[in-house]
């Protein structure tokens, strides 16, 4: 019996390949109708046997396109009309409010095998691409995604390749960026000989030495030949970034493998289509230059991801560093004549390419440990990939932090957050923030009825969220925290909080940092913290560790280590007066301690310097944990002056980082699970979800679960957005949403 069915596929399923897959699973079933894109969706009108449908309607879930994401199939009957054949139709404008856009992909293994043939038309072309690969979110104005609303509109195409967009058995059919050397953009240098091949004079600049500004798919590199530290030092002045890790880029992941220790999870996420740089372990032979990430045991790998990556790391035959081009602390560069002006005095030479970008997006950054691939910078590869939201309301604007900022839009359980946008220190990444939130509101056509911020008056991020007029939700930083971590496991119930990181405004006016919570998006009880030390000279204090660690000392009885100068004793007074101090639970703040104290920096150049030095310096040792009791009482309390002492002890025996960061991680761990076993038999709660910067930490992450598990909790982590502040938007709007719903069934406080 001949049937009809209006079928409407739901998700990330434009610009992905989703239509012609349609076509060819429709036609091999002996079904008719079409398939366009619609409202965000696509949509099929298909006619024929029922079983032939049902079959159909199954396959469009199981076999859809590796770079698809179908969230939603719904399907209507309708009357057949008696159409003879299947055909792909013009996408039809509309709504877009449950558009879904796939992010920026790397180079496929076809376009590779194409580009690397001398007899292809697109051989060595560095922007060949596919509907399995290439870039979506950094080039589209507008949604439906459709060549006209991208940057490739500029681009008439040749014959040969609107024969292949117009084909639906074509793998090009409708790949928007799809172009060739006759009719695509082009590369062109700055600073090199013109007549030369683009990419060949880069290489031989490279080999010379020379820092090169590359632009890249969301935005500019800087690179420079990895082996070199005369060059990497030259990157490190000129860019006034004296010590943070750079990434560096390997021409293959066997060449990978020479310089760090590499395991499945690290070679699934290198491989993926996202490809973000990925922390490892270095190995025995590194052979990179010492400047690339000082100080550190761990690398940032990444793997050429363009084809113009494909085609520079090949020729050049050698690691490259990879950092984003940018001036120190400023927002990624992604505009040709910006990038001149800007990066002028860093770079010895450009090489450039006509195709605009819409959308700047750094490199995310990803550590794999516990079996799971953790985000830790979310940009390029995974936005502007939707997340649910565990609770249903209207749109919401959430602003993050101040740090690492990442903004979210949500609406109707559905989450969207920006890439990571930097510091919000600078006019130049406050602009980029706003131009930002408008783009992602246009292209998601959301419009908040509200907004959330951090509880903390100064931040940027507070000020740009009032600016819009809106009614406000003021969210405390560490329930925010709680809240992501809940959100990304898909959970919406009360659980042990342990937010652990640098700083957060607390709403006692102090600054928070080392928490224990009993919280659910509904709210949260504080219920444990690190024993308040007074804090000199409030941020300065996370670029000089030695004040915390003077102050510890100080709490602690203990006499300083250190060398006394005029400050030391000006900081030392006001610790013992409580004289222009503020107080703070941080537990960022006391990594920065111990790693003074162990005497491995008394400043930073870039935040949490010193407590990733501890880790990287810690060793496995069989040696027990140094104390840290918890004090019981309505709040608990970790109390670390017996912590210090014991540090100090160690460190007037000389027994070094390796001792010391053992010691003192496995005594953090400990006091985690004293602290929760407590709170569980207080609350009956048997869930814990640790989120915050310091859970970045691998080896206190790690211990700490180890432990939690072991006592009979279960145990949350963070994997699809950072545990950091790159994730407090999502907490916020979580929170946000939860709120207007309750205020909705007249069970809340009013906006």
């Amino acid at each position: 019996m001949r049937c009809r069915r209006i079928v409407v596929i739901r998700g990330t399923v434009q610009g992905v390949g989703f239509r012609p897959f349609v076509y060819r699973t429709a036609v091999s079933r002996g079904l008719t109708g079409a398939v366009w894109n619609e409202s965000g969706a696509v949509v099929v009108d298909v006619e024929g046997d029922s079983s032939s449908i049902e079959a159909f309607v199954r396959e469009l879930r199981s076999g859809a396109p590796a770079i698809a994401r179908v969230e939603a199939i719904d399907a209507r009957e309708a009357e057949p009309a008696g159409r003879e054949t299947f055909s792909i139709v013009e996408s039809r404008p509309g709504e877009t409010r449950h558009a879904r856009l796939s992010p920026d992909l790397a180079a496929c293994p076809a376009c590779l095998g194409e580009m690397s043939d001398p007899a292809d038309r697109r051989s060595r072309y560095p922007f060949i691409n596919c509907t399995d690969c290439g870039p979506r979110y950094s080039i589209v104005r507008e949604l439906p995604y459709d060549r006209p609303r991208t940057t490739m509109a500029s681009f008439t195409m040749c014959e040969p390749c609107a024969a292949e967009y117009a084909e639906p058995s074509h793998r090009r059919y409708h790949a928007q960026p799809t172009a060739c050397p006759d009719c695509g953009p082009r590369l062109t240098t700055v600073g090199l000989d013109s007549s030369e091949d683009p990419v060949g004079a880069a290489v031989r600049a490279l080999r010379r030495g020379a820092i090169l500004a590359v632009k890249g798919l969301g935005g500019f590199h800087l690179a420079c030949d990895a082996t070199n530290e005369a060059a990497v030092q030259t990157l490190r002045r000129r860019k006034a970034r004296c010590a943070k890790p750079f990434a560096v880029m390997f021409p293959t992941l066997a060449a990978l493998e020479q310089a760090a220790r590499v395991g499945d999870e690290d070679r699934r996420s290198l491989a993926s289509r996202r490809a973000p740089i990925v922390l490892l372990k270095r190995g025995l032979a590194a052979g990179l230059a010492p400047g690339v990430a000082p100080g550190l045991d761990e690398l940032g790998a990444v793997l050429p991801y363009t084809p113009l990556h494909h085609r520079l790391l090949a020729e050049f035959s050698g690691p490259l560093v990879m950092t984003s081009g940018n001036r120190s602390e400023e927002p990624i560069v992604w505009d040709n004549q910006l990038a001149l002006q800007t990066l002028g005095p860093i770079a010895d030479a450009f090489l450039l390419h006509d195709r605009d970008i819409v959308t700047p997006s750094d490199d995310s950054v990803v550590r794999s440990f516990l079996g799971h691939e953790r985000l830790l910078r979310r940009a390029r590869g995974y936005v502007p990939d939707t997340l649910p939201l565990c609770v249903t309301g209207p749109g919401v604007f959430a602003a993050g932090g101040d740090l690492k900022s990442v903004f979210c839009l949500a609406r109707e359980g559905t989450a969207v957050l920006s890439q990571h946008l930097g510091d919000l220190d600078t006019l130049e990444a406050q602009r980029s923030f706003e131009t930002v939130r408008e783009h992602l509101q246009r292209l998601f056509d959301v419009t908040p009825r509200a907004v959330a911020h951090d509880l903390h008056p100064d931040y940027h991020s507070t000020r740009l969220a009032l600016d819009l007029g809106l009614p406000a939700v003021a969210v405390q930083h560490h329930h925010a925290h709680i809240a992501s971590c809940l959100v990304d496991n898909g959970r919406n119930e009360r659980v042990i909080g342990v937010a652990w990181d640098g700083a957060g405004f607390g709403p006692d006016g102090t600054i928070w940092g080392g928490e224990f919570l009993v919280a659910d998006l509904d709210g949260f009880e504080r219920a444990g913290r690190l024993r308040p030390v007074p804090m000199v000279g409030g941020d300065l204090a996370a670029r000089e560790p030695w004040r915390l660690a003077l102050a510890h000392a100080v709490e602690a009885g203990q006499p300083w280590p250190g060398t006394r100068s005029t400050k030391t004793e000006l900081v030392e007074a006001m610790v013992r007066k409580r004289a222009h101090t503020t107080l703070t639970s941080s537990a960022g703040r006391l990594f920065d301690a111990v790693a003074c104290l162990a005497r491995l920096r008394e400043t930073c150049s870039y935040e949490g310097q010193a407590a990733m030095e501890l880790e990287a310096a810690s060793l496995d040792l069989d040696m027990p944990p140094y104390p840290l009791p918890v004090i019981d009482g309505s709040l608990l309390e970790l109390d670390a002056r017996p912590t210090i002492a014991a540090v100090m002890a160690d460190a007037r025996r000389d027994a070094g980082p390796a001792v010391i960061g053992c010691r003192f991680h496995s005594a953090l761990a400990s006091a985690i699970e004293d602290a929760c076993r407590l709170l569980r038999a207080r609350s009956g709660i048997g869930v814990v979800a640790l989120s915050g910067g310091c859970f970045q930490n691998a080896r206190l992450a790690a211990q700490t679960v180890v432990r939690l598990e072991s006592a009979g909790f279960e145990v949350l982590l963070q994997a699809r957005v950072p545990c950091g502040d790159g994730g407090l938007a999502l907490g916020q709007a979580a929170i946000a949403t939860r709120r207007l719903f309750r205020q909705s069934l007249g069970r809340g406080p009013v906006l």
